[in-house]
């Protein structure tokens, strides 16, 4: 009995870490349309088009060049990145989708099928980790395109940023720690 719970909570956790990884893609699955009803690109939505936008915000982590300042050139260069990437990986999200649906099917019902259900998630994240190759490729592809001195700028926001998570990391551990001490002063 418990090693069949053992295979169920084992499920689960995989269940939960691809939908963890696939909420995110979803998102960016859904629309963003224009004043005129027609889907806006991609690239345009992440502020590299028409509307201008002198950041690089997109999805998932946004690659974190907010605050780089690029050239025009740069940008339109990372906005073919994007639109080259989201053409190579369309099929794989078409697959991933399908992968999702055949496991809610497998779901529908009274009883699980245990097999089936571990067989759809290995299938699931087999896509995933090649779309995650291809998002690291997409973050490789973006990171020549800027230049030595727009590189160490991002390197050091970065340790910035890993500072003060840190510091926040370490407020929260002293708020814990004086909360245990009043608790076990009573």
């Amino acid at each position: 009995m418990m090693n069949r719970f053992g295979k169920i909570k084992t499920l689960a956790a995989g269940s939960l870490a691809a939908l963890a990884l696939a909420a995110p893609l979803a998102i960016a699955q859904t629309g963003a349309n224009g004043q005129d009803g027609q889907q806006t690109p991609r690239a345009e939505r992440r502020g590299f088009g028409k509307r201008g936008g002198g950041d690089h915000r997109g999805g998932r982590g946004g690659f974190g060049f907010r605050g780089i300042e690029l050239t025009e050139d740069q940008k339109t260069r990372i906005g073919q990145l994007h639109q080259s990437f989201g053409e190579r990986t369309k099929g794989l999200h078409e697959q991933l989708r399908a992968k999702r649906a055949e496991l809610r099917q497998a779901e529908q019902g009274t009883s699980f099928n245990e097999a089936l259900a571990a067989q759809k998630l290995t299938e699931a994240a087999a896509i995933e980790a090649k779309l995650m190759g291809e998002r690291f490729r997409l973050r490789q592809e973006s990171l020549s395109v800027l230049t030595a001195e727009q590189r160490a700028q991002l390197e050091q926001q970065r340790a910035q940023q890993e500072q003060r998570r840190a510091e926040r990391k370490n407020r929260r551990g002293e708020r814990r720690g004086r909360g245990g001490q009043v608790e076990q002063m009573q």
